[in-house]
């Protein structure tokens, strides 16, 4: 019986293989109630199937509870050292879970890595209310977070994804929310961990629930999701050469099918698709005169890689355009919107990029200010 079983896991290993080196046809069949693929830098739409369907994201819902938590830390609302104390509530609920007790406490970092990783329902409950209250009080921030990302399709009554018939989501909306995601740098960090333990005594570990982070190169994320209703559901991330890409599939019957057909799309969008870079992450594009500050000049510069995805072949007919204030005055934030860096196909404007101060300018002192307008006195009758 063992045998058996290790021979079939054996076959299908060499399937997943033979499955990612084979190339990827013209177009591909996903066998689906829905699913989308999208560029995570523009978010354009590369190949979608009933992408507005709604359906029961089950515990892909977990990444917009991750979401929302990450939004509140980064606005410091919350630390991710902070204790996060089980209830009796959150310790009762079953399923995928790190059996928390009554009154067991982990940093709110933990629990997020529980989340994530195990897809714990009592942490999901857990940071919940510690974060909002109660469950439902939370499940109004998901909302409100979805409207502003754009996921107008989406309603959420829990933190987990337990089946409610008025919890739902598309694959378009679930795109949307992981897109959002990437923002917050920590996104990847737990989505990409293969593996945490929790426990000492007694021992608890787990591992993630994602297979693809072993079969696919270049996956570092997201989130499953699986119930009776939902069948199987994955929102995945793999990244290779400067490409990112956003893959969710939805309402699969076969088993591992969900990772099979995230799997098929992201073949399918590598094999098509590249990335063409323009200029690096934090590139000095030029100064602006900064008035009355401690220094009369600040770089501006991009955060981020300046490029766009294009079908590979396809690259002729691009340029850029640079935009700048001619003049700041100080103070000024690090990090202040002043220029923007155009993106242009054949004279058609692409994408916009902002070019932002490289570093915060103090006004300056009375005396630093007499001294340069004595300096320029002089060298005016110089």
């Amino acid at each position: 019986m063992y045998r058996n079983k290790g021979l079939k896991a054996l076959l299908f290993a060499l399937l997943f293989v033979l499955l990612f080196s084979l190339p990827a046809a013209a177009e591909v069949e996903i066998n689906a109630e829905a699913a989308i693929l999208i560029d995570a830098t523009t978010g354009y739409v590369l190949f979608e199937l009933d992408s507005d369907k709604r359906w029961y994201p089950a515990s892909m819902t977990k990444l917009m509870t991750l979401v929302v938590v990450l939004d509140l830390v980064e606005q410091g609302q919350f630390s991710l050292d902070e204790k996060v104390i089980t209830s009796e509530n959150a310790a009762s609920y079953g399923g995928a879970q790190l059996y928390l007790e009554v009154g067991e406490e982990f940093t709110l970092d933990d629990m997020l890595k529980a989340i994530i990783l195990g897809s714990a329902n009592d942490a999901s409950v857990a940071v919940a209310e510690h974060i909002a209250g109660s469950e439902a009080d939370f499940a109004v921030l998901m909302n409100e977070k979805s409207r502003e990302i754009g996921a107008i399709n989406t309603n959420f009554v829990n933190a987990h994804g337990l089946h409610h018939e008025d919890h739902y989501s598309t694959a378009r909306d679930m795109a949307l929310i992981a897109q959002y995601s990437l923002r917050f740098p920590r996104t990847l960090e737990y989505t990409s961990m293969q593996y945490h333990e929790f426990r000492e005594d007694p021992p608890t570990a787990r591992y993630s629930l994602n297979r693809l982070l072993w079969w696919y190169p270049g996956a570092d994320g997201f989130k499953t999701g699986t119930t009776s209703a939902a069948r199987r559901n994955l929102v995945a991330t793999a990244s290779r050469d400067g490409l990112r890409l956003i893959s969710v599939v939805m309402g699969i019957d076969e088993v591992n099918g969900h990772f099979r057909e995230s799997m098929k799309l992201l073949n399918y969008g590598f094999s098509r698709y590249t990335f063409k870079q323009f200029y690096a992450e934090n590139t000095v594009f030029g100064q602006v005169r900064v008035g009355m500050g401690a220094k009369d000049f600040v770089d501006l510069i991009v955060v981020d890689n300046v490029g766009i995805t294009i079908l590979k072949g396809q690259d002729d007919g691009y340029s850029t355009r640079i935009v700048m204030q001619p003049y700041l005055s100080a103070p000024i934030a690090k990090d202040m919107v002043a220029g923007e860096l155009i993106v242009m196909k054949d004279g058609n404007e692409i994408k916009k990029f902002d070019l932002v101060t490289a570093e915060g300018i103090e006004r300056a002192s009375i005396v630093r200010m007499i001294v340069k307008v004595i300096r320029n006195v002089f060298i005016i009758t110089a």
